[in-house]
């Protein structure tokens, strides 16, 4: 999910139009943090990215982003000491409250994370929903992919590739690994489950799932707008007094991390 698009001194560069974010989140501060930050700090030098702030999640305040020199530090950068969960739960709750301030925002996922997206969604519906049960449950029926692996906590792992994929892969139209066109993208790939699942009289609603799309200079994102809209979704469905199970994932072309929460 991410990767140096850099090219070599001299070689001229195809420009395209800026993107411009509200506040970029990046999650952790440690080696793929820091590498992120670095990342970002050459896209803002090259006019590919712009934002208005970029938030550092870390329970440790010495991390490695915090002893990064100021010449690999992009704009706005500040620092939050705090646990992953805490933060996105107070982060994603002011945004739910205030949508519209929101919709550039952007979270930049580390490839170590917990399914947080699907964390913070259960305890909404926990919240809203105190007198239901909200539980994360086993998939009814695996998805068909090449690789997977159910976790201890609910949350199924899944992926395109049956081979080691580089940390800093963009995944392009054409696979590093294949050397030929990638013809697949979890995306699609987990909507096209979701129908089959309903098709064979297993309810799921949804997916909904957080795309980690690569933006520039080998830094993918979450837009925050889809994560909130998912939020709206379930409290849409999980009042209405019948027994409910949403898919809920987090996603690149090739890899993801998928969770059915139940509300009973």
């Amino acid at each position: 999910m991410a990767g140096d698009t850099s090219v070599p001194e001299g070689v001229p560069r195809v420009q395209r139009e800026t993107q411009r974010f509200g506040t970029i989140v990046v999650v952790g501060g440690g080696c793929y943090g820091s590498y992120y930050v670095r990342q970002l700090a050459r896209a803002e030098r090259a006019d590919a990215l712009a934002w208005t702030a970029v938030v550092v999640v870390d329970r440790d305040a010495r991390c490695a982003v915090a002893t990064l020199p100021p010449a690999e530090r992009p704009s706005g950068l500040t620092m939050v000491a705090a646990e992953w969960s805490t933060y996105f739960g107070e982060y994603l709750g002011h945004a739910a409250s205030d949508p519209a301030t929101h919709e550039r925002d952007a979270i930049v996922p580390s490839p170590l994370m917990p399914h947080l997206m699907a964390d913070w969604l259960a305890d909404r519906a926990r919240a809203r929903r105190p007198d239901r049960r909200v539980s994360t449950q086993p998939l009814a029926q695996p998805p068909v992919v090449p690789w997977q692996r159910a976790g201890e906590d609910g949350t199924h792992y899944v992926s395109f590739a049956e081979w080691m994929c580089p940390i800093n892969c963009i995944e392009p139209a054409r696979c590093p690994h294949t050397k030929g066109e990638r013809t697949w993208s979890l995306p699609p790939a987990l909507a096209s489950y979701a129908a089959s699942e309903r098709e064979a009289g297993r309810p799921l609603e949804g997916p909904y799932v957080f795309h980690c799309a690569h933006r520039a200079y080998g830094v993918g994102m979450l837009d925050v707008r889809d994560i909130l809209a998912a939020d709206r979704a379930i409290a849409a469905r999980d009042g209405a007094g019948d027994r409910v199970s949403f898919l809920v994932g987090t996603a690149s072309h090739c890899h993801g991390a998928v969770r059915r929460i139940l509300v009973e």
